[in-house]
């Protein structure tokens, strides 16, 4: 079966298999790329974490090495991706084989759940490669994944229309880099991207501000 991803509509969707929910009456997750966003995530209220990389390819498999010190350095669950790449998500037999290798050494260094996608390539759910992968991440749960996210303005039309619980966000800010020397001759990555000066940080405020207004919507 041939599978591609359609990168332009975006969906989250819950696989139940597993501990869902919060105390509060709602889950803030929030995506994160490094130990510093994991923490602040967690300082500002969110409920869950979602671990990647390369969030500016809308999110790729982490390193193990970040997936454990994270976990020593929250007490929130942490969801890790499984994505061995950017772009759609439609994934060749190796790439599906590295996805496999992933989800059992996410389980192995403390993954609290799972988040992946996949797609045929006229678009639909890959369900039977899901489902092989969802087996694989037993007991854990799964998130079903392709991209969104939440933001200020957004949030409070989403949750009132939807009646959604669980919601998805960045809640990122730049912050500037601690380097002295800094080569304007040369950068790092793709002319078009940003400075490597300016990094991409989870905002606690961002995310108090975001967790504030879903307690008054649905508490």
């Amino acid at each position: 079966m041939k599978r591609q991803g359609a990168s332009s509509e975006r969906k989250r969707a819950r696989i139940p298999s597993g501990k869902a929910g919060a105390a509060n009456g709602f889950l803030m997750e929030v995506c994160v790329d490094s130990v510093e966003s994991a923490v602040n995530a967690e300082r500002g209220g969110a409920g869950r974490i979602e671990l990647c990389s390369g969030l500016l390819e809308g999110g790729t498999t982490p390193s193990m090495g970040v997936l454990q010190v994270v976990k020593q350095c929250v007490q929130i669950p942490v969801f890790v991706m499984i994505r061995p790449r950017g772009g759609d998500f439609l994934y060749s037999d190796r790439e599906v084989e590295v996805m496999k290798a992933d989800i059992r050494l996410a389980k192995l260094y403390g993954a609290d759940g799972l988040v992946f996608g996949a797609l045929t390539e006229d678009g639909h759910i890959d369900k039977e490669l899901c489902m092989s992968l969802v087996a694989i991440c037993r007991p854990l749960p799964v998130t079903f994944h392709r991209g969104g996210g939440i933001t200020e303005r957004n949030l409070q039309r989403i949750l009132e229309g939807s009646g959604a619980t669980e919601f998805h966000c960045s809640a990122r800010s730049a912050r500037d880099s601690g380097m002295k020397f800094r080569n304007s001759s040369v950068a790092m990555g793709a002319s078009l991207s940003s400075s490597e000066y300016s990094l991409k940080v989870t905002d606690v405020t961002q995310v108090r501000t975001l967790n504030a207004i879903a307690k008054n919507i649905l508490v």
